[in-house]
This record gives structure tokens, C-alpha cells and sequence, in this order.
């Protein structure tokens, strides 16, 4: 006869799996709500780096035009949709509703993040061969930007992978709190919440994102940019979070919608930094 009976208990609070769930960088680019329509046109404006020209022998103040350019973003519909029989949600573990819901609007956060970093990844100036993380190499991107005369207004973004984060941590003017401000201790919050940590430091927002082109590899791709130089488009309802039930067929559903479209607006405002994160990659 059996000594022991045990019992398996199953938790009905589910965990959520690791995986990115909000848009790290839409708040960093210069956004435009559609309300009607398939594309989103923007306006650069400068001068043509025209000069002042003193007044001619005639007379006259020689006159010139204004340097003016349209980007187009394109918005495309991006969707998407779970679905699970009452029976599936019955039989289940934790609550599979709220997995669904939560589920698929971070697929749609992380298509956001994604279509803008497509477009970062198009800028043609970058800082030359893949090097290792430093104040030097974080001096460059910030010297190219300064000579292309992109101004130093708090909207300058540095947008890195956890491999450049990590180099810089071992750099005492990045990683000390006499030079940085917006480290994860400020205005902390005793509830931990799922959303993106910043820092601000050199003048620059400072955003670790996991999905940036060649995480983890010697070709990682880091970016940094103003915030006038990605365009970034969405129907004016913003994401559609809808949930249902069918009764004739007994399922239950969950959908995440977005139409968007982002754009390179000023080539010369991003920076593409080539960075080796290898040595910091899983065995």
C-alpha cells in the first residue's frame, strides 16, 4: 500500500515570459498622427547652407529660395491575432485571456520598434570598422553629429545594444552618479513596473534596446541620432487593442492592430555605429 500521496499544485497567476512587451524608441522620433490616408508626408526646411551676400553694385540684396524637401512614410496595416477555443482557456493553466491580450500587443510594440529601427539602419554615415565600446567611440558618433551641425538640444538619442551598455559601464565617467543623471535609482518607484530604463549622459537619452541589428555578434549595429531625423507615421486611433468571444464556434479571440510607416528623414542626423559585442555573447 502507498505510503504517500502527493499533490501537484498548479499557480493561476501566470509569469510573464521574457520578451520585450513596450515600444522603446516611438517616443524618440518625430511622430505624426494620420487621420485619413496611406501616406504621411514631412517637411525638412533649411537654408541650402546658403550664405549672406553683401548688397549688390546695383543696389540690390541678392534674393535666394529656401532648401525644402518631402519625405514620404507609407503606412502599411500590421496585425496580430490569437485565438483559443473556450475549451483550450478552460483546461489551462493561469488566466489565458490576459495572456492573449498581453501577448499580442507586445508583438505590435515590438513591430513599432522595429519599423523605425529599419529606417536608422539606412543612414549612410557611420564611425568605420566594429570596435569595443568607449568614451572614445561614443566621442565619435557624438563629433559627427556636431560637425554636420545637428544641435545639441536634449534630443540627441543614443540607442545601444546590452553589449555597448556593458563596456561603458567600466568607464567611470559614464557609470559614476557624478556624471550621469536619469540613472535607474532616480524618482524610483517601489512597485516594479514592465518599461525601459534611460540615462541621460554627454547630453544624450541613452536607450538599451535587445533588438538593434546584430545583437551579440562582432557586427552589432548602435545608432545614434536626433530626433528630427526619423520620421515616424500612424493612424490617429493608435494601436486597436480589441478582444471577443465567438458563440457558434466557442473560441475566444484577441487582436492587436496598427497601420505605420517611418521614414529617414535627414540622413545626415544619424550616426550608425559599428560595434563588436562578441566577447560579451552566451557561450
Amino acid at each position: 500500500m502507498a505510503e504517500t500521496a502527493f499533490q501537484i499544485q498548479y499557480r493561476q497567476e501566470f509569469i510573464a515570459g521574457f520578451e520585450q512587451l513596450q515600444s522603446l524608441l516611438r517616443s524618440y522620433v518625430t511622430t505624426e498622427a494620420v487621420i485619413k490616408g496611406n501616406q504621411a508626408t514631412f517637411l525638412i526646411a533649411d537654408s541650402g547652407n546658403a550664405s549672406a551676400k553683401t548688397r549688390g553694385v546695383n543696389g540690390l540684396i541678392p534674393a535666394r529660395g529656401d532648401n525644402l524637401s518631402q519625405p514620404v512614410a507609407t503606412l502599411v496595416e500590421w496585425h496580430d491575432l490569437v485565438r483559443k477555443t473556450d475549451f483550450n482557456i478552460f483546461a489551462s493553466q493561469g488566466n489565458q485571456r490576459a495572456i492573449m491580450q498581453m501577448t499580442s500587443m507586445g508583438v505590435i510594440n515590438r513591430k513599432i520598434d522595429q519599423d523605425i529601427i529599419t529606417e536608422l539602419n539606412t543612414g549612410t554615415v557611420n564611425t568605420g570598422a566594429a570596435a569595443v565600446a568607449s568614451t572614445g567611440l561614443t566621442l565619435r558618433a557624438k563629433t559627427i553629429l556636431g560637425n554636420n551641425e545637428v544641435p545639441w538640444d536634449s534630443n540627441i538619442c543614443m540607442l545601444v545594444t546590452p553589449a555597448y551598455e556593458a563596456y561603458m559601464m567600466q568607464e567611470v565617467e559614464f557609470a559614476s552618479r557624478d556624471y550621469i543623471d536619469g540613472g535607474p535609482t532616480r524618482n524610483a518607484d517601489p512597485a516594479w513596473r514592465d518599461r525601459p530604463i534611460s540615462y541621460f549622459w554627454l547630453g544624450m537619452n541613452w536607450i538599451v534596446h535587445p533588438r538593434l541589428p546584430g545583437a551579440g555578434t562582432n557586427a552589432e549595429k548602435c545608432f545614434c541620432f536626433h530626433k528630427s531625423a526619423i520620421g515616424h507615421a500612424y493612424n490617429a486611433d493608435n494601436i486597436e487593442a480589441r478582444a471577443g468571444y465567438d458563440e457558434e464556434q466557442d473560441y475566444s479571440w484577441s487582436r492587436c492592430s496598427v497601420y505605420m510607416g517611418s521614414v529617414l528623414l535627414q540622413n545626415s542626423g544619424v550616426v550608425v555605429i559599428n560595434h563588436d559585442g562578441s566577447a560579451l555573447a552566451a557561450a
